[in-house]
């Protein structure tokens, strides 16, 4: 496990750092936009360069890459929700029935919850990468929009930045000494894992009756 790990760690630190960086940060700008984030798995990607980061200047890098593209990818859908909102919701609605419903539950969400929505969508699955387009379409003022997803942006992109490097790092520290340090790497991604599948569940289960 360790010979294992220690190869996939040095694949990664073999890309450039600025290049770690950019992808991630592209990935994270492609999985927040309009139904990109369907396809685009950015949360993997952005782990997997975080395995990389060799100090506390890389981590900052990638974490204001982060924030840079999860914003850039939010207000990209939100300019294509303010431009072309109400004939998105009208072509959906005649071609694509399961998915204007969708789209009229966050619409629903957005109405009852207001600012948390957008703030809370970022970590809901599907909503985050519709949000910005029915906020766009709803005629909210993007200096509020902003507001509100900003700060869940930050948290998000240091939860994630964070972790990778954190079981990277640890495993490197105990590598040479503990046999079972590749368990405790991949012990500590499972667990991040873990807490954020149940934390979505519980989320999804709290804010469906506002969408209902």
């Amino acid at each position: 496990m360790n010979a294992w790990i220690t190869s996939f760690l040095d694949v990664v630190q073999s890309v450039e750092p600025w290049l770690r960086t950019l992808i991630a940060g592209v990935a994270i700008m492609l999985e927040t936009s309009v139904l990109l984030g369907l396809l685009v798995p950015g949360d993997t990607v952005v782990i997997v360069a975080a395995t990389g980061i060799e100090d506390a200047g890389q981590w900052a890098a990638l974490v204001a890459a982060c924030i840079a593209g999860a914003l850039l990818g939010e207000s990209f859908g939100f300019a294509i929700g303010r431009w072309l909102g109400p004939r998105i919701d009208g072509w959906l609605g005649r071609r694509w029935p399961r998915a204007a419903d969708r789209w009229a539950r966050i619409e629903r969400y957005l109405q009852r919850r207001g600012g948390p929505a957008i703030f809370l969508s970022r970590f809901l699955p599907v909503a985050h990468s519709l949000v910005p387009l029915v906020v766009g379409a709803s005629g909210m003022r993007y200096r509020r929009f902003i507001a509100w997803t900003v700060p869940a942006c930050v948290l998000w992109a240091l939860a994630y930045g964070s972790v990778g490097w954190l079981a990277a790092g640890s495993f490197r520290e105990l590598s040479e000494s503990l046999h079972g340090a590749g368990y405790l790497f991949v012990a500590i991604i499972a667990a991040f894992l873990a807490v954020v599948w149940l934390g979505k569940r519980w989320l999804v289960r709290r804010e469906a009756r506002h969408m209902d």
